[in-house]
């Protein structure tokens, strides 16, 4: 089985085997951000709370501008401000 961006199913195409994820990320969620993340899930038959975390996750960063991230670029290349001023403060 394959999941789409958009949610769709493709039988016969295991998603897990063209992948290699090497990074693994824990979050905290309240159950209200539970409950909303199954039900999004639910409604799009994602496979998995992992898959939809992942597919909301592409979802806002392409609703910000940030497609694919550059695997040269550092954290500090994300802030939201440009460090302007930091030698100020010191």
């Amino acid at each position: 089985m394959r999941i789409c961006w958009d949610g769709c199913v493709q039988p016969g195409l295991d998603p897990m085997s063209e992948l290699n994820r090497d990074e693994r990320l824990q979050i905290m969620l309240t159950q209200e951000e539970l409950r909303l993340l199954d039900d999004w899930r639910f409604d799009r038959r994602m496979p998995s709370r992992a898959s939809a975390v992942r597919e909301l996750l592409r979802r806002g960063l392409a609703a910000e501008g940030f497609l694919r991230s550059d695997d040269r670029m550092k954290s500090k290349d994300f802030g939201v401000t440009n460090g302007a001023g930091l030698e100020d403060e010191a």
